[in-house]
C-alpha cells in the first residue's frame, strides 16, 4: 500500500489509542489544527516486530509528515532500520519507550543536516553493537547545522562507538537514557545554544559527556541534573578518557546539580575552557581528580561541590601555559587517597590551585597528602586562602618556596589533626622547613596570619 498524505496525517493522531492520548496535550498550538482529521491505526506497509528492514516505509512516512509540519507518532514495537535521515520540522515519537528502532547495519543509523526543530520523543534506539562508517558520524544519532533540536525522553544503547553527537546544533537533550556506548555517551561540538539536562548516562567506555569546540571560544552550553555513572577509560591515556563530563576548548559552560559517580579518571573535567562554572555537583568515586580545571584557561568559577573519594578533590592548574583565575568556594572535600602504583602523579590533595584565585570557605577532611597545596615550583601568584577548615590529613596547607614565585596569603584558616604540619613550605610536593602557622611572621612573599592549627 501507498504511503499518502491523508494517511501520515492520520496516523499523527491514530496510532495505538493509549500511545496517541499520551502525547496529545504536548502536540501543542501548530499541532492542533490537525484534529479534526481521520483516523487510522497504523502506517501503511510498517510492521512491528517484523525481522525485514523497514527503512524505505519509515523514511517516506518522515519525509511526508516532516513536509507537512505533522508530527509523526509511531505504534509499540521494534522496528528495524537503517541510515533513517531526519529533516527539517521532523517529529518522530513513539509510544513511551515501547517503540524501538533497531540498527539493520550499514553506514549510519540516523542522522540529520539542516534538521532545523527536529524532535525524538519517547523512542529507544538500539544500535545492536552494529558497526557503521564513522566517516558518517560518531554516534546512533548524528545531527550537523540544526536550530532548535529536541530530543526528549529517548532512550539510546549498545553503540560500538558514541550515543548521540551533535555538530553546530542548538536546541535541548533532555530526560534521555544512554547506557553501554563503548565510546561516548553524548558529544556536542561547536554548539550554538545546547542545553543537556535531566539526563542518566551510564556504562559508557570512554567519557560521558563532552562539550567540544574545534577552536576555542564562547559556546554557552548548560550540562545540568543529569546523572552519570560507571564510565571507563577503554582507550587508556592519562586523562582523556574516563571522565563524566568533559569540557574541552568550550567557554562560558554551565555544569551544575549533576550527580556523577564510579568514574575511572575525572567527574568533571575542563580542559582550555574559559569562564566555566562548576557548580553544587555530587562526585564520588573517582580514579584521579574530581574537578579540573586545566591548560589555557581564564576564568573558572568552582562551587559548592561535594566530592567524596578521589585522588584529588579540585585542581586548578597549568599556570605554565596560561591557566589562571579562579573562585573555588564552599565545597566539601573528603577522602583522598594516594595512587600508590603509579610512578609519578601520586596525589592525594584535597585542592591545587596555582594563580590568580582564591580559596576560601572550603571544608577538608582526609587527604592522604595535603589539604591544599598552593603553588608548584615557580608556577604561583597571587593566591588568597582564606577561612577553610582542614582537618584529618598528613599537612594542612602547603606553599612553595620557589624564590621565581609570586605572592600569597594564608589568613585565617582552621586546620586540625595533622600528622606532618598544620602549614609547610614545599619544592614540587615535598614538604620541607617548620610549620608557618605557628610562626610569628611570613615572608617577603607569604603572609600567613590568623591561622589555628591544633
Amino acid at each position: 500500500m501507498t504511503v499518502n498524505r491523508r494517511s501520515i496525517l492520520a496516523a499523527s493522531f491514530g496510532l495505538g489509542a493509549a500511545a496517541t492520548a499520551t502525547y496529545a496535550a504536548e502536540a501543542g498550538a501548530s499541532e492542533a489544527t490537525h484534529s479534526t482529521l481521520d483516523r487510522f491505526d497504523t502506517i501503511p506497509g510498517l510492521v512491528a516486530n517484523a525481522a525485514h528492514d523497514q527503512t524505505a516505509v519509515l523514511q517516506a512516512a518522515i519525509d511526508q509528515a516532516s513536509a507537512s509540519d505533522v508530527p509523526l507518532h509511531l505504534p509499540p514495537g521494534v522496528f528495524r532500520v537503517t541510515d533513517l535521515r531526519l529533516r527539517a520540522a521532523t517529529r518522530l515519537i513513539g509510544a513511551g519507550g515501547a517503540t524501538t528502532l533497531q540498527f539493520a547495519a550499514g553506514d549510519a543509523f540516523i542522522t540529520g543536516e539542516n534538521a532545523h526543530g527536529a524532535k525524538l520523543r519517547g523512542l529507544a534506539i538500539d544500535g545492536a553493537f552494529q558497526t557503521f562508517n564513522a566517516a558518517r558520524g560518531e554516534a546512533l544519532i548524528n545531527i550537523a547545522n540544526s536550530r532548535d533540536i529536541e530530543i526528549d525522553g529517548v532512550t539510546v544503547r549498545n553503540s560500538v562507538q558514541g550515543g548521540i553527537a551533535l555538530t553546530a546544533t542548538s536546541g535541548q537533550v533532555r530526560n534521555c537514557r544512554i547506557v553501554d556506548a563503548l565510546d561516548f555517551g553524548l558529544k556536542s561540538l561547536d554548539a550554538t545554544g545546547l542545553d543537556i539536562s535531566g539526563n542518566a548516562i551510564a556504562a559508557c567506555g570512554n567519557n560521558g559527556i563532552l562539550v567540544w569546540r574545534t577552536e576555542k571560544g564562547e559556546d554557552g552550553s548548560t550540562v545540568t541534573n543529569n546523572r552519570i555513572s560507571k564510565i571507563r577509560n577503554s582507550a587508556g591515556g592519562t586523562g582523556q578518557y574516563g571522565n563524566g563530563i568533559n569540557v574541552f576548548r568550550a567557554g562560558s559552560v554551565i555544569v551544575a546539580q549533576n550527580r556523577i559517580t564510579d568514574c575511572t579518571y575525572t567527574a568533571i573535567r575542563g580542559n582550555a575552557a574559559n569562564n566555566i562554572q562548576i557548580l553544587s555537583n555530587s562526585c564520588e568515586r573517582l580514579g584521579e581528580v574530581a574537578i579540573y580545571s586545566e591548560f589555557g584557561f581564564e576564568g573558572a568559577l568552582i562551587a559548592n561541590n561535594l566530592i567524596d573519594f578521589a585522588a584529588t578533590g579540585i585542581s586548578v592548574t597549568n599556570f605554565n601555559e596560561g591557566g589562571r583565575l579562579a573562585v573555588i568556594q564552599g565545597n566539601l572535600i573528603r577522602n583522598l587517597f594516594r595512587r600508590e602504583h603509579e610512578l609519578e602523579d601520586k596525589r592525594g590533595e584535597g585542592i591545587g590551585v596555582e594563580a590568580d584565585a582564591v580559596v576560601s570557605g572550603n571544608t577538608i577532611e582526609g587527604a592522604a597528602s595535603v589539604g591544599i597545596q598552593i603553588g608548584w615550583g615557580p608556577f604561583m601568584r597571587d593566591v588568597a586562602v582564606t577561612g577553610n577548615v582542614v582537618r584529618r590529613s598528613k599537612i594542612g596547607i602547603t606553599v612553595t618556596e620557589a624564590r621565581e614565585a609570586g605572592s600569597c596569603l594564608i589568613a585565617n584558616n582552621m586546620i586540625s589533626k595533622t600528622a606532618d604540619g598544620a602549614i609547610r613550605r614545599m619544592t614540587l610536593g615535598v614538604p620541607s622547613g617548620g610549620d608557618l602557622a605557628h610562626e610569628t611572621s611570613g615572608t617577603e612573599r607569604i603572609t600567613v596570619t590568623g591561622n589555628v592549627g591544633v
